[in-house]
């Protein structure tokens, strides 16, 4: 071939392979921060051992003696007033942790968190949840950025169930993975979908129940799991 003739196909490839990168979809912009004053009304319970001393979904250390609490979606070093409203005690918590996984519940908090606001003899509590601020910034800012929505669909102490049901769920669903929490007595957690938004998850977990029977909760996802 011709230098001359080289030189055009290079510019044609050049040509089709731009035009193939202009059609790619642009990666979705992660989920913005709730604003300040969110509020959001439910079932508290809380949790001590066995997961004191445990690896907390950040990455800390969980300690049940701090003012901490799990929360399926809100990012990772939120704080979050808790107002028990059969009381009136209030007490403000930082979001560590990812739960609760059972139904009907809203937030778990740490014990030193229930006994401020009274709830540890009856395990449970009628709540409000305010947003009043974030921080560390370093912690929420890699929240922020790698913030997107997935489903749980499930959580298993073995690896080979979860694989299962990762399996299963391939038929219909995408993506579909399997994630390690370390320290949980179930560390083994099957995650669907992966959506810009909070509303755009809780579509997909209704899909999963209809569809393929499986009653799932929205969880944030992205960063430690």
């Amino acid at each position: 071939m011709s230098k001359r003739g080289s030189a055009l196909c290079f510019v044609t490839l050049a040509a089709v392979f731009s035009a193939a990168c202009a059609r790619k979809k642009p990666a979705p912009r992660p989920p913005p921060p709730p604003p300040l004053g969110w509020t959001e009304s439910g079932i508290a319970s809380w949790y001590g051992h066995p997961y004191h001393g445990r690896k907390a979904a950040n990455g800390e250390t969980y300690d049940m003696d701090k003012l901490t609490a799990a929360h399926r979606t809100l990012p990772f070093g939120a704080l979050v007033e808790v107002e028990n409203r059969d009381n009136g005690r209030k007490t403000t918590v930082r979001i560590t942790d990812r739960g609760p996984f059972v139904d009907g519940r809203i937030i778990d908090l740490s014990h030193a968190a229930a006994r401020e606001i009274g709830m540890i003899g009856p395990g449970t509590a009628r709540v409000r949840l305010t947003l009043i601020g974030y921080g560390p910034p370093r912690e929420i800012e890699s929240a922020f950025e790698a913030g997107a929505f997935a489903v749980q669909a499930g959580a298993f102490a073995s690896r080979a169930n979860a694989e299962a049901m990762k399996e299963r769920l391939e038929r219909k669903f995408h993506p579909v993975r399997v994630v390690e929490r370390e320290g949980s007595q179930t560390p083994w957690r099957v995650l669907v979908g992966e959506k810009p938004s909070e509303q755009e998850a809780k579509t997909l977990a209704e899909q999963l129940k209809s569809e393929a029977g499986v009653e799932g909760f929205v969880v944030r996802v992205g960063g430690p799991s």
